[in-house]
């Protein structure tokens, strides 16, 4: 998290308990929710990595924190991109006309996330982590700055977190990706001076309705002929 290194392992403390609670209860419940339970531990795992990140800050040592910063941006920018098309692709009826254009999100967010990650890999002095107010900010080279502006960017990459569960077939995930939004619209409006780090921490919170989702079984109450 992006306020201390205290507040960072007690949010991936927090999430990831949250989260393997989910994923027995989708074990139990509806196992198509899997993929949508897995992400408040990954958020949390996330979370623990800027941990290290602020280990390294705070002790001077610059191999805990390119460490931690990789292990954080590997869930910003691969791991999301392909894995929320991919949660809410599992999730969607079989039948659905949506899944394909989900399937695809997915297969897109894939290659979008490895083109954006593998590079730092190569070229880790790509990898910047500075702080700013008391904040984490994670700035550096991209290899699509090549390509195309880094705003650019930005717009595929929310539009590959948000569009897929805006085109679900079912309500809750539907106010999911408007929890989504609202993360963006907050961390737009307040945050841009360390934008990746706390849109990674709202988004992590954010992933606490998935827990709510999955506890109160809303598919099944939306869908019981399927998921009864």
């Amino acid at each position: 998290m992006c306020l201390s290194q205290t507040v960072s392992f007690t949010a991936s403390a927090f999430l990831v308990t949250g989260g393997t609670y989910a994923v027995a209860r989708a074990w139990a419940i509806n196992k198509r929710y899997l993929p949508v339970a897995l992400m408040p531990v990954f958020a949390g795992l996330q979370q623990f990595m800027e941990g290290n990140v602020w280990w390294g800050v705070n002790t001077g040592d610059p191999g805990t924190t390119l460490l931690g910063a990789l292990g954080f941006i590997f869930f910003t920018w691969f791991m999301w991109p392909f894995w929320i098309p991919l949660a809410s692709w599992v999730l969607e009826p079989p039948e659905s006309r949506r899944r394909p254009w989900m399937a695809a999100m997915s297969v897109a967010g894939l290659a979008f996330g490895l083109a954006l990650y593998l590079p730092h890999l190569v070229r880790p002095d790509w990898v910047e982590v500075t702080v700013n107010q008391d904040s984490l900010a994670y700035e550096g080279t991209m290899i699509l700055d090549y390509l195309m502006p880094r705003w650019m960017t930005y717009v595929v990459y929310l539009f590959l977190i948000i569009a897929p569960p805006a085109i679900s077939t079912y309500y809750h995930m539907r106010w999911f990706a408007l929890t989504i939004v609202a993360v963006v619209v907050v961390d737009i409006l307040f945050l841009r001076y360390a934008y990746i780090s706390f849109f990674c921490l709202l988004a992590g919170l954010g992933t606490l309705h998935l827990i709510y989702i999955i506890v109160r079984n809303k598919c099944a109450r939306e869908c019981p002929v399927l998921f009864a």
